[in-house]
């Protein structure tokens, strides 16, 4: 079995002088409709109680190419000019169905530095792309190949903070579908990254631990130099690339991590982490951050989804951990320090392996239930969550140590 998607292959590129200069002044007019068109919505709202949409703010870009002030609209390409506009039309209809918060001003010093061109805007020949208004192709590395016959439908260029180049190219791709039988719940933690139900334990690599000599080294450095300089410039990119170098492991690792799992199991069980509320504890918000939680979920959601895989995310507050996997007893405490306990009925229990187990069995009680891959937080009939429609709490009924 197989299933088309759309998938987008990034690879980095060396742009010669030129093509730096025209992918900057891209990057900076690109930010500057984004900026104009969404102070001029924010504008006819507030004065005039008026949605302004997206045929509205492109026709307000054609006014500005023709004053003086503006002129220089017309020295780039037109295309990633109308993306953005498109951008911030779906930024504005996110907002407005409550699924986003409003529309910030783009920043010149910290916001991404990208243009995305549609199929006007490039040309994909023999294996060379050539964006509009650039005589020559991309000097690109092709680091992996692109699927069979392949045309890219949209191409972004990127430039991160350690100053590296991207291209991504979203194509069509065929997935393919291979059975799976297995079922595994995950229990994500600090000390190993993530817990299995079969025992296995996942060493957390600690990615920005490694570095941190190292990043400390380059933060010094830089706030040693004058605002404003050269040599501040200069070190600021030192410490872009140190953390760039701890993002590439850390995203690498879990890719394949999520890959892994997505290939050997039918059924995926993870728990829905507060990670935004987690790491506002001071002591271990570095590690949890390190950790990526959010992104485990995030690469797992997807791939689970191309590959035809059921991923459930039991409630956040099920107490995996202080349940007994063998009995269902409900332990009173379980401080974080205490990694192993004896339950009542004599079992002893490894802490993140037995809540692993009980998350797999939570899950498949979701199933069960009806809850469905992906349960929302309540049912629009009951008002509770699909974890809790056969008693009124998750722990009611299990007796208590």
């Amino acid at each position: 079995m197989t299933r088309a998607v759309k998938r987008a292959f990034k690879f980095r590129f060396y742009p010669t002088d030129a093509q730096a200069a025209e992918l900057a002044r891209t990057f900076g007019c690109v930010r500057l409709v984004y900026n104009m068109a969404s102070a001029a919505r924010t504008e006819a709202w507030t004065l005039r109680q008026e949605r302004v949409n997206y045929n509205a703010t492109s026709a307000m870009l054609t006014t500005w190419k023709k004053t003086d002030n503006l002129a220089f609209l017309n020295e780039v390409s037109s295309v990633p000019l109308q993306q953005t506009l498109r951008h911030l039309q779906v930024a504005f209809t996110n907002f407005f169905a409550k699924r986003a918060r409003y529309p910030s001003f783009k920043s010149k010093k910290k916001s991404r530095r990208s243009a995305e061109y549609t199929t006007s805007g490039f040309r994909y020949r023999d294996g060379q792309l050539t964006l509009a208004k650039m005589a020559e192709p991309l000097d690109i590395v092709w680091s992996r190949p692109l699927p069979e016959g392949a045309s890219p439908s949209t191409v972004t260029v990127s430039q991160d903070a350690a100053g590296r180049w991207f291209v991504s190219l979203l194509c069509d791709d065929v997935i393919e579908q291979a059975p799976a039988s297995g079922m595994v719940g995950v229990d994500a933690g600090l000390d190993s990254l993530l817990t299995l139900s079969t025992g296995e334990k996942i060493v957390n690599p600690r990615h920005e631990r490694r570095d941190r000599v190292a990043l400390a080294r380059a933060q010094r450095e830089l706030a040693r130099k004058a605002q404003g300089s050269h040599n501040r410039a200069k070190a600021r990119l030192k410490v872009a690339r140190v953390h760039a170098r701890i993002t590439d492991r850390r995203r690498d690792h879990l890719h394949k991590l999520t890959t892994r799992l997505v290939r050997e199991n039918q059924t995926i069980v993870i728990e829905d982490l507060t990670v935004r509320n987690m790491v506002k504890n001071y002591r271990l918000a570095r590690a949890i951050s390190d950790a990526a939680w959010r992104q485990f979920r995030t690469l797992l959601e997807y791939k689970a989804d191309w590959h035809g895989r059921d991923l459930v995310v039991v409630d956040r507050w099920f107490p995996s951990s202080k349940l007994c996997s063998a009995c269902g007893a409900l332990a009173e405490r379980m401080p974080l320090k205490l990694r192993s306990w004896t339950c009542r009925c004599g079992q002893t229990h490894d802490r993140d392996v037995n809540a692993a187990r009980n998350i797999l069995a939570e899950g498949l009680s979701v199933i069960a239930c009806g809850g469905g891959v992906r349960p929302q937080r309540t049912d629009v009939r009951t008002g509770r969550s699909s974890t809790k429609q056969e008693t009124q709490r998750a722990t009611a009924g299990i007796p208590r140590l």
